[in-house]
């Protein structure tokens, strides 16, 4: 897939999520990891994002997502930063430091190194926090180098925040 296209995609997501934010007058925030903040980017990337866009926090090390979103140090030693105790977490925590309608949370592995035979590279949890508190946790494992892993999974992560937005 081109540069252009990706980006087209991208842009198209975070402009279908910004029309059905601004219906209900909500706002969302992203929490991210392995994404490093590219969620983020392509939802400010839409012209008056701000209206619709709370913040977004880039935690890439687990001191900042337990100082900035409030995740357990027990769960992160015990089931460790790519798991769905902790994106939940990072979820709720960003949903509740901003205030924001709806949150996401991204966390995984995406290479080249640093994968597991349990959590091999491509391993990419995800959490939403809806506007009524709950929180889904889901698990993909894509396929590809480092930026493609990156790329897909902000397509999951506003995919899903799409279609939250809209129901």
């Amino acid at each position: 897939m081109s540069e252009k296209n990706t980006g087209a995609t991208l842009q198209h997501l975070a402009a279908e999520l910004g029309g059905y934010l601004l219906e209900r007058n909500w706002q969302v925030s992203t929490a991210e990891s392995c994404t490093g903040g590219g969620v983020a980017s392509a939802i400010t990337a839409i012209a008056g994002s701000s209206q619709w866009f709370e913040t977004g926090f880039v935690t890439y090390a687990n001191s900042a997502k337990t100082r900035l979103l409030g995740v357990s140090e027990a769960s992160l030693a015990q089931e460790g930063a790519v798991s769905g105790t902790v994106v939940e977490q990072m979820a709720l925590g960003a949903k509740a430091a901003s205030g924001a309608d709806l949150a996401v949370a991204v966390s995984g592995i995406a290479g080249p190194d640093g994968g597991t035979r349990d959590k091999p590279v491509g391993t990419v949890w995800f959490a939403w926090a809806d506007a009524s508190g709950t929180v889904v946790s889901e698990c993909y494992v894509y396929q590809g180098d480092r930026a493609q892993v990156r790329y897909q999974a902000c397509v999951t992560a506003l995919r899903e925040l799409v279609r939250l937005a809209s129901v």
